[in-house]
C-alpha cells in the first residue's frame, strides 16, 4: 500500500503540514531536508533513552537508526528524539539514586512534550535501562497515537573463576569485602569482568521485567525482548518495529486497544511466573494508570498470588536472559501459561495477531530447565508477593523466589534513611533475627523511592541474607534478594505507621499468609502519632523537589498527574 494510501486529514502532523497557514511551519523542515514528498507521508517519532553513560542505553542510538530504515520501508518520515534517563546501577546507594524513579515520569512527560510540540503521528519507544522502559511506554499510552516498544536487550553474563556473574555479584562482593572474605584484589578482578559489554543487566531484574512486560501487554513485537544487546538479531526488530508501527497507523490501532485490563493481567502473570522485579507492582499501575485503568497494587498481588512461578531466573535461580532467549524466550513462557489457563488469549498486540494466534507456533522446548511447565512449577505461587497488615495498611510487596523462608519475627532495628542502615551493615552492627526498618525513602520522602540493593546485596554478602529481614517505604532492585519487603505503605513521610516504629519493637512477616505486622498496641501507636512531627524535605528545590510535590502513593504507582481518567481527549484525537 503506498503511503498516499493514509489521510493526513486525520493526523496529528496535518498541524504542521497541511495548507497555506501552516507554510512558515514547513519552512522549517524544509531547512533541515525534508521535501513535499516527505511532509505528505505520516510523520514517525523514533524516540529513545540513548546515552553513552552506561551499557543498558549506549546502542540504541544505532538500533533507532535500524528503526528509522523500517518507517520509510512502510511509508513513512522518521523523526529521532532522545530523552535523558538515569541508570540505576550507577546511581545505586548514592544521592543519585533519588533521581532514578522521577526519571521515569519526566521521559514520560519528555516525550509528550516532544510529540505534541512537533506533532507527530506515531512513536517507536526504544529502552534500556530499568526506569526507561516503563517510562517510555507510559508515553505511548498517554499519548494513544500507534506505538511499537522495543527493548535495547541484556548484558551477556560476565566469567569469573569458572562461573558466570552479574552485576549483582559485584554488589554483593563488596559485603564479602567488608566481611573480610573477599580481598581487595579478587573484588578489582570481579569489577572489571563482570559487565563484559553492551546491555542491561543480564539477570530477571526490572529491565528484563519490564521487557518481558512489553511483550506479555502486547507493545512489542513478539520475541522483540529476548536477543542480547549483542546479539545481530536485534536488527531484524528494530527493522519490524519500524514498519509494524506504519500497519498501525493504516489499521487505526493504538496502544489503549491493546492494553486492556485483560492485557494488564497477562503482564503481571508473567511477571509473576518469571520471578519478576517487585518494581513491576509500582510500573504497571502507573502504566494502567495512562490509560485510564484502575489497577493498583491490590490487584497486581492477587495475580501474583494465583500464579506458579516457573522460571529459574537470577537473582532467586541460576539463570539470566540470555539463557532464557536461548530456548525461545517470552514467547515459551507465554504458550505454557496459556496453555495452562492463566493468559487471556483473546487480546491483541502491536501486530494486530491476538496472543492466541502469536503463539500459535511456539512449541515448549524439552530437554531445559531455564523454564518449566505451568503445570509443574517451581513453586506454586509467584516468585512475588503482596503484604498488608497494619504496618502496610496500603500493601507492601516481596520477592520470595529463591527464598529458603516465608517466615520471619523478630525485633526491628529502625533508620530513617538508607545510609545510615548501610552503615550498620558495613559495622555489622546487628543481631542475626533482626528487622532492619529503612524509612523516609518513599516517593514523597525520600524523596524518589530510592533503591536499597547496595544495603541488601552487602547482607547478602556477609552471608546474613536470609538471617536478618529489612523493610523499607523505598524500593529494591530487581536483583535484590534475601527477605526483603518493599513499598510498605502509607510511606513515613505522610505519617503512616512504619514512621511510628521504635526500636525493639516485634514485627511478624508472614509471606505465605500475605501479612505484615507490627506487635505493637493501639493506644501505644495512638500515643506515638500523636508525637510524630513531619520532617522538611532533603532536597529543598529544583526537580526532585518538584517531583515529591506531586507524586502519589506508591500502590497507585507514584503517579504524578490525574491520568487518563482524567482527559476529555487524548493527544490522538486532538
Amino acid at each position: 500500500m503506498t503511503s498516499d494510501a493514509i489521510a493526513k486529514s486525520s493526523l496529528p502532523s496535518r498541524h504542521v503540514t497541511e495548507g497555506p497557514h501552516r507554510a512558515p511551519n514547513r519552512a522549517y523542515l524544509h531547512a533541515i531536508g525534508l521535501t513535499d514528498e516527505d511532509l505528505a507521508k505520516p510523520i514517525v517519532a523514533v524516540a529513545s533513552t540513548w546515552n553513552d553513560a552506561a551499557p543498558c542505553n549506549i546502542r540504541l542510538g544505532a538500533q533507532a537508526q535500524v528503526v528509522k530504515k523500517g518507517v520509510v520501508l512502510g511509508g513513512g518520515t522518521p523523526r529521532e528524539f532522545t530523552a535523558a534517563s538515569v541508570t540505576d546501577g550507577i546511581a545505586m546507594g548514592t544521592p543519585g539514586m533519588r533521581a532514578s524513579l522521577p526519571s521515569r515520569d519526566a521521559i514520560a512527560d519528555s516525550v509528550e512534550l516532544a510529540m505534541r510540540g512537533h506533532c507527530y503521528d506515531a512513536l517507536v519507544g526504544l529502552a534500556g535501562c530499568d526506569k526507561t522502559l516503563p517510562g517510555m511506554m507510559m508515553a505511548m499510552l498517554r499519548l494513544n497515537v500507534p506505538s511499537v516498544f522495543l527493548y535495547g536487550g541484556s548484558i551477556l553474563p560476565g566469567r569469573f573463576e569458572g562461573r558466570d556473574v552479574t552485576i549483582v555479584d559485584v554488589f554483593e562482593a563488596v559485603g564479602r569485602y567488608d566481611a573480610g572474605t573477599m580481598d581487595g584484589d579478587g573484588l578489582a578482578r570481579l569489577t572489571h569482568v563482570a559487565c563484559p559489554n553492551a546491555g542491561a543487566c543480564g539477570g530477571q531484574f526490572t529491565a528484563n521485567t519490564m521487557a518481558c512486560v512489553a511483550e506479555a501487554i502486547g507493545l512489542a513485537v513478539s520475541g522483540s525482548s529476548g536477543p542480547p544487546a549483542a546479539d545481530d538479531s536485534r536488527e531484524a526488530f528494530a527493522l519490524e518495529a519500524g514498519r509494524v508501527v506504519m500497519d498501525m497507523i493504516r489499521s487505526g490501532m493504538r496502544p489503549r486497544d491493546i492494553c486492556t485490563r485483560a492485557a494488564f493481567e497477562n503482564a503481571a502473570t508473567v511477571v509473576a511466573a518469571t520471578g519478576g522485579s517487585t518494581n513491576a507492582g509500582l510500573h504497571l499501575p502507573a502504566m494502567a494508570h495512562e490509560a485510564g485503568i484502575a489497577f493498583d497494587l491490590d490487584d497486581i498481588c492477587r495475580i501474583f498470588r494465583r500464579t506458579p512461578y516457573i522460571a529459574d531466573l537470577k537473582p532467586g535461580g541460576r539463570y539470566v536472559a540470555k539463557d532464557l532467549f536461548a530456548i525461545g524466550g517470552v514467547p515459551v513462557v507465554m504458550r505454557t501459561l496459556l496453555d495452562a489457563g492463566y493468559l487471556d488469549g483473546d487480546c491483541v498486540t502491536v501486530t494486530g495477531r491476538t496472543i492466541a494466534e502469536t503463539l500459535e507456533g511456539v512449541v515448549f522446548p524439552d530437554g531445559q530447565d531455564v523454564v518449566r511447565p505451568a503445570d509443574d512449577p517451581i513453586t506454586p505461587t509467584g516468585g512475588v508477593v503482596g503484604l498488608k497488615g497494619n504496618l502496610a495498611p496500603d500493601g507492601a510487596i516481596v520477592k520470595v523466589a529463591g527464598l529458603n523462608k516465608t517466615r520471619h519475627r523478630g525485633p526491628a532495628r529502625v533508620f530513617d534513611c538508607e545510609e545510615n542502615c548501610f552503615e550498620a551493615v558495613r559495622q555489622r552492627r546487628y543481631q542475626t533475627g533482626d528487622v532492619l526498618v529503612i524509612r523516609y525513602e518513599g516517593p514523597k520522602g525520600g524523596p524518589g523511592m530510592r533503591e536499597m540493593l547496595a544495603t541488601t546485596a552487602a547482607l547478602y554478602g556477609q552471608g546474613a541474607g536470609e538471617k536478618v529481614a529489612l523493610i523499607t517505604d523505598g524500593r529494591f532492585s530487581g536483583a535484590t534478594r534475601g527477605f526483603c519487603i518493599g513499598h510498605v505503605g502509607p510511606e513515613a513521610a505522610v505519617g503512616g505507621p512504619i514512621a511510628l516504629v521504635e526500636d525493639g519493637d516485634m514485627i511478624d512477616i508472614d509471606a505465605d499468609a500475605g501479612v505484615l505486622h507490627l506487635e505493637v498496641d493501639e493506644a501505644t501507636m495512638a500515643r506515638r502519632r500523636r508525637s510524630w512531627a513531619a520532617k522538611p524535605p532533603k532536597v529543598p528545590s529544583g526537580a526532585i523537589w518538584k517531583y515529591a510535590q506531586e507524586v502519589g502513593p506508591a500502590h497507585l504507582g507514584a503517579v504524578t498527574h490525574p491520568g487518563g481518567r482524567a482527559e476529555q481527549i487524548a493527544y490522538a484525537d486532538e
